[in-house]
């Protein structure tokens, strides 16, 4: 197991790509700390993660809001007295043309996609700058590397976090702590569940390995990363996108 003994916080874990991890970790030996807001789906992945045969905790947080954020970290603490590896994996869409686009879709998808994964970081670097060892690793999107359609602020989002991954590899990497992002394509995911089938066909043969990804092969490319098998990867974006962007 790989991760044997480290203590994990997933964001966005109560579905898809998150969810996804939160059981590859706990499948790998890690305790998971399973955050998201929605209550219900937190529960459900903490007892996923447990029939693994290891600790999970659940906490039902919004990580636009900087102070419920702290608390959540805080009872990590409590609970485990280390955290190891965050992933910052939660995010949203609110897709409009920019003529289109309101102050409010802009700014809910910045406070979450880009505020959530500031303040997620910074409640945990300190406890890692003080273990001189910890992972962070990054949702960012091909969207983030090639922009979208519609997507204004989603492609301003995850372009920050790739802002975001190279400058705390620099800043953390001299103490003993690893920054990387990953860079899905398209994802078979519940956020596809309103897309007409002709559009996802159409998304489909874009990929010339012609499917979607599955959240299982994110979450594999994640497990890899917070493990010492990357210990000599910092900085990087990884596209995860069946060659779409080729």
């Amino acid at each position: 197991m790989r991760l044997k003994g480290k203590i994990a916080i997933v964001t966005g874990a109560g579905q898809g790509i998150g969810a996804a991890t939160a059981r590859k970790f706990a499948r790998e030996g890690a305790a998971v700390a399973v955050c998201d807001l929605n209550a219900d789906a937190v529960n459900a992945v903490v007892g996923a993660c447990r029939e693994s045969r290891t600790e999970a905790m659940g906490v039902a947080v919004d990580i636009a809001d900087r102070q419920a954020v702290h608390d959540m970290v805080g009872q990590v603490l409590e609970r485990f007295g280390r955290i190891d590896i965050l992933v910052n994996n939660a995010g949203i869409t609110r897709d409009a043309r920019l003529q289109k686009m309101t102050p409010e879709q802009f700014e809910q998808v910045i406070d979450v996609n880009l505020r959530g994964v500031f303040h997620t970081t910074q409640a945990v670097v300190d406890c890692m700058v003080e273990q001189q060892a910890g992972v962070i690793l990054n949702a960012s999107s091909v969207v983030g590397i090639y922009g979208n359609y519609g997507q204004s602020n989603y492609a301003a989002s995850k372009f920050g976090v790739i802002g975001f991954t190279k400058t705390w590899s620099r800043e953390l990497g001299p103490k003993g702590i690893r920054v990387n992002a990953v860079a899905p394509g398209f994802i078979d995911t519940p956020i596809l569940a309103t897309i007409p089938d002709e559009v996802l066909e159409k998304m489909r043969s874009q990929v010339p390995l012609r499917r979607l990804g599955q959240p299982e092969e994110i979450a594999n490319i994640y497990a890899f990363l917070a493990s010492d098998e990357a210990s000599y990867i910092n900085g990087a974006v990884i596209e995860a996108s069946g060659g779409m962007t080729l």
